[in-house]
């Protein structure tokens, strides 16, 4: 088994920023080690802006050469997105690979993707990350060798060699197919909004626990392994959209849709090139803000996510917040607060709590109501047995009354065998 490939991670501190800057580095580092990439030092500074020709000033600069001897680092990684020019300029100085947290997330995107539309789109926002920087020496470009990832590999040496035209055509060729593809998800999702089953979207910051929710309730109402989803305690588990049918007791039906997770500093390349993803989002019923509750900065986490929200378009759409992880917490759970239900998807506990909140948001256009099927029209007592919550049927001489909470659409669709 080859050795993890060493990495110095570096970060500038800008005074005037909002950010919290050791989180972010925190968070640098587990990028670095979800991309099999072993953190051997790590070097901040605090600038009032970042340097232009280096991002770090002349004087870190000396001591980063210092520290990549001592620790015999293979690459430096940096906080930030680097520009073409300042990526030539470090790796020229420092004689090692020079990485910025875009690249980072996109390697991790990379190796997450599963189908074809998830890799469709990770490889066009990768291609055009990489258009500005195919701009230089060619010296630049051989330092970079074959392969996509980051911990062993550069951003891929025979596409490096492309010249910006091919790049483009690669670029044209890619998203024509991701056309077809998101064109046959438009076709889904039209069929799903004139079936009225009402659409529920799980967002929130990466490893919050958005799939464990969603395999919780695969659990708790329609048990079965091939339903279930991917996850796992690690950053960026889910790229590839999933939805699940739910079917409650009462028969009350929705659509659950997980999405892939946010992160502060998101690359804008990736945000575009999965935008067809999230429209899921944009065009859901209701929106669960799942929330890692346990983490110091959950709260930093609502605020990026909502950022990303609001600039994929999502607007005027009913939110509950899901507080997850609440047992690794002393807050009191299950309970429920508002709109905010405080839970532990991993335990299964407040599960039962958050369909609760669902269901007073999602089915308000049920009708309760009592209906007489003539037993010739025997089929419709199987549908509302199957589609609505029949709460008594008594079969009487003309046929079956139905006491029951159906949809509007079939109470107005049938509404000639209404019991005045």
């Amino acid at each position: 088994m080859a050795d993890k490939a060493k990495a110095i991670v570096l970060g500038v501190n800008i005074k005037e920023a909002k950010d919290d800057f050791e989180y972010s580095m925190d968070e640098l580092k587990r990028l670095a080690e979800a991309c099999d990439i072993e953190v051997v030092g790590e070097m901040t500074q605090k600038l009032d802006h970042i340097n232009k020709a280096h991002y770090i000033g002349t004087g870190k600069l000396e001591e980063l050469i210092c520290l990549v001897d001592a620790t015999e680092a293979d690459m430096v990684i940096f906080n930030d997105e680097l520009s073409p020019s300042q990526i030539r300029v470090l790796e020229e100085k420092l004689g090692r690979r020079v990485v910025d947290r875009t690249m980072l997330i996109l390697d991790i995107f990379a190796r997450r993707a599963r189908t074809r539309e998830a890799q469709l789109q990770v490889e066009v926002a990768r291609l055009q990350y990489m258009l500005p920087r195919l701009v230089g020496s060619r010296q630049y470009l051989s330092r970079q060798v074959g392969g996509a990832g980051v911990s062993s590999r550069g951003l891929g040496e025979t596409k490096l060699e492309l010249d910006r035209r091919k790049i483009e055509d690669k670029i044209a060729f890619l998203r024509k197919e991701l056309d077809t593809l998101v064109y046959q998800r438009e076709i889904r999702r039209s069929k799903r909004r004139k079936s009225g089953i009402p659409v529920v979207s799980l967002v929130g910051y990466t490893n919050a626990g958005k799939s464990t929710i969603m395999n919780a309730m695969v659990d708790m109402f329609n048990p079965s392994p091939s339903k279930k989803v991917f996850e796992r305690d690690m950053l960026f588990a889910t790229l590839d959209t999933s939805v699940r049918r739910i079917k409650l007791p009462d028969n009350k039906t929705f659509l659950l849709t997980d999405t892939v997770g946010f992160i502060n500093k998101l690359p804008h390349h990736l945000v575009k090139s999965f935008r067809s993803t999230l429209e899921e989002v944009v065009q859901a019923d209701l929106i669960i803000h799942v929330v890692d509750y346990s983490d110091p900065k959950h709260e930093m986490h609502i605020e990026v996510t909502n950022k990303t929200l609001l600039e994929i378009g999502v607007k005027d759409i009913p939110i509950i917040y899901a507080f997850n992880k609440a047992d690794l917490t002393e807050t009191e759970f299950p309970r429920i607060k508002r709109d905010t239900v405080y839970l532990s998807a991993r335990l299964r506990v407040g599960i039962a709590e958050l369909i609760e909140l669902i269901k007073q948001k999602v089915f308000n256009d049920y009708v309760r109501c009592e209906m007489l099927i003539p037993y010739e029209q025997g089929h419709l007592v199987s549908y509302f047995e199957e589609n609505a919550n029949v709460i008594k049927a008594i079969y009487e001489q003309n046929g079956t009354k139905l006491l029951m909470e159906c949809r509007r659409s079939d109470y107005n669709r049938y509404k000639n065998y209404l019991i005045p």
